[in-house]
């Protein structure tokens, strides 16, 4: 059984990351505007979004609903999330919350496992997802895939850090505030 989960999680491991891979051909204009979605598999129009858009998007290729998830969470545990603190909000919204950086990593640190912060590459898995603070004190999400820069090693990143998603060599570029690992069975 224990072999059977394992293999589980490499299959969904590997899906994650050809989806957000697949992330990187299409052509998306940076806007973190607020819209009205639909609920629950909402989503803002495909050529529009943000970091959080990706992992969204990658994690709807495997039939999980990132936007669904947080919203009943915080619906039901709302003074664990930062949205009253950071946004002034009073309860849960469908439309925005899913697309907020500090929200999911409450909600990775929750329902997956959070996982320590190194200087290391190899500490950083395929299917992981790292936030860091930007400059300016804007907080940033990608997931880790399975190719490694040839110049320093450190294991590649997809993420849209406002010119469409796109699969660099930065894992190491901004201080990382987070590294969760999240695979729901």
């Amino acid at each position: 059984m224990l072999l059977s989960g394992f293999c589980l999680a490499g299959q969904l491991e590997d899906r994650l990351v050809a989806a957000a891979l697949e992330r990187t051909t299409h052509s998306v204009r940076y806007d973190g505007s607020y819209l009205s979605i639909g609920y629950p598999n909402g989503d803002v129009p495909d050529h529009i979004g943000v970091c959080t858009d990706v992992l969204i998007r990658a994690y709807r290729a495997l039939d999980i609903d990132l936007q669904r998830l947080v919203h009943e969470d915080m619906n039901s545990h709302f003074e664990r999330y930062p949205s009253r603190r950071i946004w002034g909000l009073e309860k849960a919204d469908s439309n925005i919350d899913h697309r907020r950086v500090p929200n999911l990593q409450v909600y990775f640190s929750r329902h997956g496992r959070s996982l320590p912060v190194t200087q290391r590459g190899s500490d950083y898995r395929s299917g992981d997802i790292v936030t860091w603070m930007l400059p300016g004190n804007l907080p940033h999400i990608g997931i880790v895939t399975d190719r490694f820069s040839a110049e320093t090693g450190a294991p590649l990143i997809v993420h849209n850090i406002g010119a469409g998603p796109k699969l660099e060599d930065m894992l190491f570029h901004y201080p990382i505030t987070g590294h969760y690992r999240y695979l729901p069975r």
